[in-house]
């Protein structure tokens, strides 16, 4: 019946008739994505101007989306000094750096970046890692996760140096700070770390944080099959601090914003364990326990839409016995230039 129809009707009109077909289902595929990006517009701009900033202070860009290409490096050291047993000890492990090319857009405040590890590419990186950032008026968040086999350095007991090297340890380590702006009006944090506002004129504000840390190192397969003899060491540690600091934004010759910020928090709970061979031993709370974040920003505009940066996030944590003292230092720097468009 079907091959009748199109014999009647003619092989010509029917390809017409599915030309119809198709035209008319990919406009309304397009009315669906535009009606979608309408709404989703709409969504993202009422958000975007719904916060209240003094805009004798911090104003809002002209153009709607920003692009940025990035250059992007991070690195994690571990540093621990002291005695145990009578034995003085100190050492100095790093994990690889990391680095990575990147291209990021932020439109309406919401921002967004894909990422190339060239080292990684080639075969010669093979740690994990993952940074996330939310700047808000308000309330700020810096987050970072790294796993890694990349661990490597020198140990020193008494006269006897030992060294480390790739593969024989793998390391993970979580740290999230969250941030309350007190002077949100006049100090914008956006402004210094992903440029999706403008500071006119220079201010400051007290900030209350909060933040984790948490991660484990252990003895790798590679060091058990390597070293049989050696035993097997699991070292897992949990820290929750609260404390305050402060952040300021520098306007010089309405061009260049400088930003430094301190936030350093103090231990209130922790959750330490050592294992040795399935075994676990005591790992009590040292006396002194601060992590410590750290940001910096250095901002160039050429004019309303190019621009150029630097900026950094650390985040130390410091552990200090009657005989122990650790120092860890995670670190992620960003190089940029960026442009504002669709004004």
């Amino acid at each position: 019946m079907v091959v009748r129809v199109i014999r009647n009707v003619g092989f010509r009109t029917v390809l017409c008739l599915l030309s119809v077909v198709c035209c008319l289902s990919e406009v309304h595929a397009e009315s669906r994505l535009k009606r979608f990006w309408s709404k989703a517009d709409s969504l993202l701009t009422t958000r975007y101007y719904r916060t209240s900033y003094d805009t004798n202070y911090v104003v809002r860009p002209e153009g709607k989306l920003t692009l940025k290409l990035k250059g992007n490096q991070t690195g994690n050291s571990l540093r621990a000094r002291g005695i145990v047993d009578d034995v003085h000890f100190k050492s100095h492990l790093s994990t690889s750096h990391k680095s990575t090319i990147s291209i990021a857009g932020t439109y309406r405040g919401l921002s967004a970046a894909y990422s190339i590890n060239p080292a990684k590419l080639r075969g010669f990186y093979d740690d994990y890692e993952l940074n996330f950032n939310f700047y808000a008026s308000r309330f700020c968040i810096d987050a970072s996760y790294q796993e890694s086999s990349s661990l490597s350095g020198d140990m020193t007991f008494e006269d006897e140096t030992l060294r480390m090297e790739q593969g024989e340890a793998d390391m993970k380590v979580f740290n999230i700070t969250g941030y309350y702006v007190f002077n949100h009006r006049r100090y914008s944090v956006s402004a210094a770390y992903n440029q999706s506002y403008i500071q006119r004129r220079s201010a400051g504000s007290w900030l209350a944080g909060l933040s984790y840390q948490g991660g484990s190192i252990k003895t790798s397969d590679k060091r058990k099959e390597q070293h049989p003899e050696d035993h097997d060491v699991r070292i897992y540690v949990g820290h929750v601090g609260i404390g305050g600091g402060y952040g300021y934004n520098l306007v010089l010759g309405k061009k260049w914003l400088l930003n430094l910020t301190l936030l350093p928090t103090f231990v209130v709970y922790n959750r330490n364990k050592l294992t040795i061979n399935d075994e676990s031993q005591h790992a009590g709370r040292m006396k002194f326990n601060m992590l410590l974040n750290e940001r910096a920003a250095v901002v160039y505009n050429f004019s309303s839409r190019y621009f150029v940066g630097l900026t950094g996030v650390a985040t130390n944590s410091l552990f200090v016995d009657d005989a122990v003292t650790v120092h860890q230092n995670k670190w992620v720097a960003h190089a940029f230039v960026g442009v504002r468009l669709w004004k």
